[in-house]
């Protein structure tokens, strides 16, 4: 389990591609049926290079490999993209039982499935791709786009005081583009688009702008103003929110709990289409995220999850949950770490070496 967030992840409706993790050289996996490590190009590559193979190794349809090599910024753009939401889910979910596992097994199996999972990792996914790319036009990465040209704000300028608006613009064209349009027939269809676009709205939601003032001893006679992106971590924490209160629809039988067709009493606030979904029945235009079947609990090793045996916890705050209630092992260790840190003129940081003792928790088997 990686603890912390970076740099994202991206599902086309018949497509997921996840990094686990991105160091400076790598091996990762693409693709749900993808068994093979690929390893990431060195820095040393060529640009112009390094975006064409790089856009040959992905797993792409080909209209999104045609768009992924026709400019250079785009292959570099989808791989911090899948750094980054697979990070993000990983953080997200740290203390939960089902902890972002992304092992190609598991991930592939969580896909087949209309868990809440799985909603979630549709919406981290273009979020994470909308993200990057508006992040990548302003920063000058890509050929085809550049600053944020909303007729409102003074962007020409803005390049004169050093700001530049993210492109939000062109980053959603782009990625409703490279998502491409599915058939509506398919309820599952529908809610994994649904899930999609709900967190390319969740990126626009968090746009902010941002003004900077100029004139004479620091007045405000003349003011730029350009838009920015939320954090990407924010993004993560209303996306992991509306997993919490996502919503199901339909009716299905649910395999992942061994449980037969069986109809389900929807808690206040879910939403039903119909009994039997037909292939007309509207998706709600909310900003929930939508799910159609119930998960399972992640407590035992399954084709979705390890489970939880084993899993580090904290004494009286998830131990229990984490555990599903069968208790966890304790293990006390030594551990030393940097401390009464002072900085000293003029450049550096003087620490003490501290000894102590701590308690480990760990999930029973």
């Amino acid at each position: 389990m990686l603890d912390g967030h970076g740099a994202l992840g991206w599902i086309p409706v018949t497509l997921l591609v996840f990094l686990c993790s991105l160091p400076a050289l790598a091996s990762a996996y693409f693709g749900l049926t993808g068994d093979k490590p690929l390893s990431i190009l060195p820095l040393s590559a060529q640009p112009e290079d390094r975006s064409v193979k790089l856009c040959d190794r992905l797993k792409l349809e080909k209209k999104q490999h045609r768009m992924c090599r026709r400019d250079p910024g785009v292959a570099e753009t989808l791989m911090e993209a899948i750094s980054m939401s697979a990070l993000e889910c990983q953080y997200q979910f740290r203390f939960e039982r089902w902890n972002c596992t992304l092992e190609r097994r598991y991930r592939a199996n969580i896909l087949k499935r209309g868990f809440k999972e799985t909603a979630f990792l549709y919406a981290i996914s273009s979020a994470g791709l909308t993200h990057a790319m508006a992040k990548a036009c302003s920063a000058g990465r890509m050929e085809r786009c550049t600053c944020d040209e909303a007729p409102d704000l003074e962007n020409r300028k803005a390049w004169q005081w050093g700001g530049c608006g993210d492109n939000l613009k062109y980053s959603n064209k782009f990625v409703k583009d490279f998502l491409g349009k599915r058939s509506n027939k398919d309820l599952r269809a529908r809610v994994d688009m649904h899930n999609s676009n709900v967190g390319m709205k969740v990126v626009k939601a968090g746009v902010e702008t941002t003004c900077k003032c100029h004139g004479v001893s620091g007045s405000c006679t003349v003011q730029t103003c350009w838009r920015q992106l939320a954090p990407f971590h924010e993004i993560g924490k209303l996306l992991k929110q509306r997993y919490e209160t996502s919503l199901k629809v339909g009716s299905s039988s649910n395999e992942a709990t061994g449980e037969g067709e069986i109809p389900q009493p929807r808690a206040p606030g879910h939403h039903q289409l119909t009994p039997e979904p037909r292939p007309t029945d509207p998706i709600p235009r909310t900003t929930d995220l939508l799910h159609i079947e119930d998960s399972p609990n992640f407590c035992r090793a399954s084709k979705y999850s390890a489970g939880t045996a084993a899993r580090k916890c904290y004494k009286d705050k998830n131990c229990e949950a984490i555990c599903c209630g069968r208790g966890h092992n304790t293990q006390s260790r030594t551990v030393t770490r940097p401390c009464q840190c002072q900085v000293r003129w003029c450049c550096y940081v003087e620490c003490k070496q501290c000894t102590q003792k701590e308690e480990v928790y760990t999930c029973k088997g």
